[in-house]
This record gives structure tokens, sequence and C-alpha cells, in this order.
């Protein structure tokens, strides 16, 4: 019987669609973009050396417990279970470098993605068995968020990782252990009963501790569920505490489901080129695309005027000269400064090497910022006005990485290298980044896991 209203049920419909997903009813090119987005998320773990606080992390996932069955990504180290889903993903997202679903302003696969890999190594799963998990969570998390309704959950100073992301990582396992339909409605309702976090910590590593929090948390859902473990019917819509109802004043249950199955919201999810909070991406797309139009030489810079919506001028202004990488991370005056002087913005430009340099710290006081909603609200325009009265200016619409400017596969493959290599080698990196893409041929993740250890240990 179809359902004539399936936005009053939406939790039910997105069980209904995991249950039933079929890896041959996955488009292509959206098969193509899922895996593409697991190795941009497998690369920015295996660079997580380069997090500051990542060993106050690690040693905080080696306080939860002894054991080893579970692989850490990009790490020499194996945990239990539950210790291994929180440290990847926090590994995911240390170097600020994975995804985001930017109309819910949500990065989505440092939730996702452990539970998938932890699940999967445990079950001996397929590769395309994991791929069709992966797509499950993937598409849930990004449907979920888009029918949030995000200005009002925003207003609200909810922050979405640590909301949505657990409903995805429930998602993907319960897909992975073959759950039926109701009980895969069960593990939503228990990851979401976890949701939480908020913008009280911007600013501090806490903001990604709530991606790992929220890996952890889909993956107890799915656990939970599994044992029969009941939920809400309806954890999204229902009157009394459900998170659209509670989280953003109602939500719009409607684009939630519209579709499911027939257009992939995944396909919205972009992938960040560059280290750096998601609003400085289209600030750092202008600055490159400026250079390679106008040969500006540093010492002839008088002063630079970065431009962007009002509401990203309102969280990153007060972000100057950095005391801390994750601090240079999310300065868009840093970030302006040091790509002006090194002419790339890789892990090495945010490191306490290069933002310690006090001749770049007075540089960015030349860096003005202005709010000017006109840029558009995912542009950036960036003005340099040279000391001859000289000015070049550019403007663009979206951030490269962004699905209406997406990065080539080539481009992604740089991403990764930059990454990887360093740990774990190119001809590795070569490997893996080959192997991903086949994931389906995959007998198991066993091959594709080990590929992530660093290289002495190998």
């Amino acid at each position: 019987m179809i359902d004539p209203d399936p936005s009053a049920r939406p939790s039910t419909h997105l069980a209904e669609f995991v249950a039933g997903l079929r890896l041959p009813d996955v488009p292509l090119a959206t098969r193509t973009r899922a895996k593409d987005l697991l190795l941009d998320a497998i690369g920015c773990a295996i660079a997580a050396g380069a997090g500051e606080e990542i060993g106050q992390v690690e040693a905080f996932a080696a306080a939860l417990g002894d054991g080893d069955e579970t692989t850490v990504v990009g790490s020499t180290t194996r945990r239990p279970l539950a210790a291994a889903v929180l440290l990847n993903g926090y590994r995911v997202t240390a170097v600020t470098a994975c995804d985001v679903y930017t109309p819910a302003h949500c990065h989505i696969t440092p939730e996702v993605m452990p539970p998938t890999l932890a699940i999967a190594e445990r079950e001996g799963a397929s590769g395309a068995d994991v791929l069709r998990a992966w797509i499950a969570g993937l598409e849930v998390a990004a449907r979920v968020a888009g029918g949030l309704g995000y200005a009002e959950f925003r207003r609200r100073g909810w922050h979405a990782p640590g909301v949505i992301g657990p409903l995805g990582g429930a998602a993907a396992v319960a897909s992975l252990l073959d759950l039926d339909a109701v009980a895969v409605r069960n593990a939503l309702a228990l990851a979401g009963s976890q949701s939480a976090g908020t913008w009280a910590a911007w600013g501090t590593p806490t903001v990604k501790f709530h991606q790992a929090r929220g890996a952890l948390s889909g993956l107890l859902g799915g656990l939970l569920a599994a044992q029969g473990f009941r939920g809400s019917e309806e954890i999204l819509t229902h009157p009394d505490g459900g998170i659209y109802t509670t989280y953003a004043g109602g939500g719009n249950a409607t684009a939630t489901v519209e579709g499911l199955g027939e257009r992939w919201e995944l396909e919205a999810i972009s992938m960040r080129r560059w280290p750096s909070g998601t609003p400085i991406q289209p600030v750092i797309t202008a600055l490159f695309a400026l250079l390679e139009e106008a040969p500006i030489e540093i010492e002839r810079i008088e002063r630079v005027v970065v431009s962007v919506p009002a509401n990203v001028h309102r969280a990153h202004d007060r972000f100057g000269v950095p005391d801390g990488t994750f601090v240079a991370l999310l300065s868009i005056r840093y970030a302006v400064a040091v790509i002006l002087h090194d002419r790339d913005a890789w892990l090495p430009q945010f490191a306490a090497g290069r933002y310690r340099d006090p001749d770049l710290a007075r540089f960015v006081e030349r860096v003005e910022l202005r709010a000017d909603d006109a840029v558009g609200p995912d542009g950036a325009r960036v003005e340099v006005i040279a000391t001859d009265g000289t000015r070049h200016e550019r403007s663009v619409a979206v951030a490269k990485g962004h699905p209406r400017d997406p990065l080539s596969s080539a481009e992604l493959e740089q991403k990764v290298h930059r990454c990887a290599d360093d740990v774990i080698g190119r001809d590795v990196t070569d490997e893996l980044i080959e192997r991903v893409r086949a994931l389906e041929d995959e007998e198991n993740l066993h091959r594709i896991l080990g590929l992530t250890r660093p290289t002495a240990t190998r």
C-alpha cells in the first residue's frame, strides 16, 4: 500500500529505504561519488597526525579500555570497537579537511565512516556490502540534514554533526547487519536519542569531538537495535521531543523523503580542497584564482580586503593571529596571509612552525574582513590593493569542491596523496586509491585497512 503522506512518517520511510537498498539500484555516478567521499575520508584520517590535539584524543581512547580488535586508520594502534570508532571519527576531522554538506553546515563522513569500517572489519563484509552500507549512511544523514530547517536549527545554537551524524552511522551499521525495516527504524531512533552538540564549542576542538562522539552514537544505536531494543517510532517529527520538532521548530519532512531512492542527496556533499574551515574555502578558491590571473608580489601588497556573507563574518571575524593550529584553520585573515606568502595552503601552512612567524603575524593585520551578503550565501570576494594603488579582484559563488564546482578525479587524488604519502608512502597511496575506487571487487576490507598503516610497521 502506498503511503498517502510519507512526510508524516519520515523515520519509517528512511528505515525502509535502508533495509531495501540494493547496490544495483544505485546509479553508477552515485556509487562513484560515494567511493570518492570514502577515499577522501580515509585520506583525511591518515593525515590526522598533523592535528595538534590528536595525542590527547588518542590517550582518551586508550583510557577507555584495552583491546586490539579494530583498526585505527593511519595508525599502528588497534583499539576496542567503541574506542576505535570514536578515535577514527576524530581522525577524519582532525586536520579540518573532510567533507561538508553545506545546506546544514554538517560534516558527515566523520560520523559515518568509522562505524561502517569497524563493523565491516568485524563481520568480514564484502566490499560490495560495505559500499551499500556506506551509501545508506551518507544518504540518510544528508536527507535528515536536508530536511532540518537549518536557519532555525542554527538560531537555537545546535551544531549539526553531533545531531544528524549519529543517524547516518546507525543506518550504515544496520545495513551491514542486514536488519529489517523495523530494526533499522529502532537504530535511527536510538542514534537520534543521543543527538547533541552546540555552537558554544565554536573555536575549540570540541566541535570536532561532536563528530567523533556522533560516530560512536551511531555505532551504539545500530548494535543495540540488532539486539531487538526498541526506540521511538518517529524520532524526527514526534511532537514531544522529535529532532525536527525540538531542535528546529518543525523542519521539513517532505524534503527528507521526497524522491528517496531516485534523487541522491549524498551527491550534494562537498569535499574540501584544502584544510581550513568550510566558509574559508571560497576565500581560498578566489585567492588562488586571483594569483593565477595576476602577478602579485608580496612586497608590493598594501592591504587585502576579503568580503564574505554576514553570518560567516560573525563566526570568523574573532580569529586573527593564531595561537594554535585549529585557530589558524579558522582564521580567514591568517589563511589569506599565509597563502600570499607561501602560494600554498596545506598542513605545513597551518602548523606551529608557520603561524608563529612574526613577519606573517604582522601581515595578518593588513587583511580586512568585511560582511557583504552580495557575494552570495556560499561565495567570497578577495581584493588585493598594491602600494602603487593597483587593484586585483576575484569573486567566486562557491568553493572548489562544492557540487557546483567539484573536485576532478586528479584533484582528489592529489589531495589524498598529500594526506597520505608521508605516512604510508606514495606507491601504497596509489594502491589505496585504486582499491577504494574498485571497492565492489574487494572480498573484504583487510587489504584496504592494512594499507592505511604507517609504512614502517607494514
